[in-house]
């Protein structure tokens, strides 16, 4: 079941992607860009099963976690994924199926066995190119590159109904793990005595444990609300909305969906200063993109509000280097660059 290398021909481009068919929890990114590829001419992008990933027939296999596949909250359904990600890799290998990964960390996740990671470790040598959603991290990951940006979400959110910002209201909205610094968020919003200031917290967090200890940071400030759920399209729409300043004070920050998610429904946000996002706020204009730097703090918070109400911010930021449409012929491209390198 060698990798076939005659699409050229015309034929559809078969690709076995690392994810599943998307539901309504699943990354607003990987979402939008599978919809996009099914609508891709010349390519037949396939969600990912176990079945098709040993036995089905495909040119390429594209991933994006790929620690997702062999992950599970039960250790028997992990360990069966293990064994069957162990014979996936196996069939790649001998298939000499190309690999081309997107870029979205720069390291492995922690909390991984070892037979995980020298799945992954394999899977990484296998990866014959990259696709990196900006600049700066084909700089950094070395190899064959082939630089795609991260799409917006103005036509995702067009229709939800989107409230006026509450004036000094910060917010945070998405998933709550640990490296995201939602603790620290709370402790810089509560050393700002403002009555007229609010903090909202909201999203799926990580471990009921984590939740309870933003809740006691929070406890007896009831100008801070949080909300331990996973939003809908229209609930995060609404939340980022309400916010007149998105606060993402992540101890790691390299690539956001966060962050392109509150720009595409108008809203500024303040980021750890590194390249990417020096990048971006140079990009979608002035006053939409605010960096602090170390450890977010109390000073951070009031002179990113302070700058958010600067009189020459646009009335939306530029985003017009973020098209969709543009990403689907840009990933054909690169599976067909991946064939190549892969026959040469």
């Amino acid at each position: 079941m060698s990798a076939d290398t005659t699409r050229e021909d015309g034929a559809p481009l078969r690709v076995l992607l690392s994810h599943r068919t998307p539901r309504p929890t699943t990354n607003p990114y990987i979402t939008t860009l599978f919809e996009r590829l099914q609508q891709q001419a010349g390519l037949e992008a396939r969600p990912f099963s176990f079945r098709r990933a040993i036995f089905g027939r495909y040119d390429v296999f594209h991933a994006h976690w790929p620690e997702v596949m062999m992950s599970s909250d039960r250790t028997s359904r992990r360990l069966a994924r293990v064994a069957l990600s162990a014979a996936f890799v196996g069939r790649m290998t001998l298939s000499r199926t190309p690999v081309v990964r997107t870029a979205h960390n720069l390291e492995l996740p922690t909390g991984l066995t070892r037979a995980q990671r020298l799945l992954l470790e394999r899977i990484d040598r296998m990866t014959v190119l990259r696709v990196t959603l900006n600049q700066q991290t084909g700089s950094l990951v070395g190899g064959q590159v082939a630089v795609v940006p991260h799409g917006d979400y103005r036509d995702r959110y067009a229709t939800l109904d989107r409230p006026p910002a509450v004036r000094g209201r910060f917010g945070y909205v998405g998933l709550v793990r640990r490296y995201k610094g939602v603790e620290q968020l709370v402790e810089a919003f509560r050393r700002l005595p403002d009555d007229d200031l609010s903090l909202s917290v909201a999203g799926k967090p990580s471990t009921d444990e984590l939740a309870g200890e933003i809740d006691a940071l929070a406890s007896g400030d009831a100008r801070i609300a949080t909300r331990w759920e996973f939003l809908s399209d229209a609930d995060l729409a609404r939340a980022v909305s309400e916010s007149e300043l998105v606060v993402l004070p992540y101890r790691h920050m390299h690539n956001s969906g966060a962050a392109l998610t509150a720009l595409s429904l108008s809203r500024p946000v303040l980021v750890p200063d590194n390249a990417v996002n020096r990048d971006l706020a140079a990009e979608v204009g002035p006053g939409w993109v605010i960096t602090f730097e170390g450890d977010l703090d109390a000073d951070d918070l009031r002179r990113a509000l302070e700058q958010t109400r600067r009189p020459d911010r646009a009335d939306s930021p530029d985003l017009s280097h973020r098209d969709w449409a543009l990403a689907a012929p840009a990933h054909l491209a690169a599976y067909r660059r991946a064939l190549e390198i892969r026959r040469g």
